[in-house]
């Protein structure tokens, strides 16, 4: 039988710039630069979040995984996407 969870998460602050993110006492800011899939997302959707082990959140509404350490260091996880050579555009 699974403990009781002792982490807490919050959201606290959504802007136009992006949101602050209380994870166990650290305040973290979420910006849409770094992370875009936020940009576009509602308010209701930002603040339904999971903690799901001491570094994993996330967002069912919007299906999105982040290690917090990605939010620490964003640098460090770059955004990087691959071009797909199947994938062909139709007009």
């Amino acid at each position: 039988m699974p403990g009781i969870a002792t982490s807490e998460i919050e959201v606290s602050l959504v802007s136009s710039k992006g949101f602050w993110l209380l994870v166990d006492n650290d305040e973290l800011f979420v910006s849409y630069a770094e992370f875009p899939w936020f940009k576009h997302a509602t308010v209701e959707q930002i603040t339904t979040v999971e903690l799901l082990s001491p570094n994993h959140l996330y967002w069912p509404m919007l299906d999105v995984d982040l290690a917090v350490e990605s939010i620490r260091n964003p640098a460090l996880f770059p955004l990087i996407s691959k071009s797909n050579p199947s994938f062909q555009r139709t007009r």
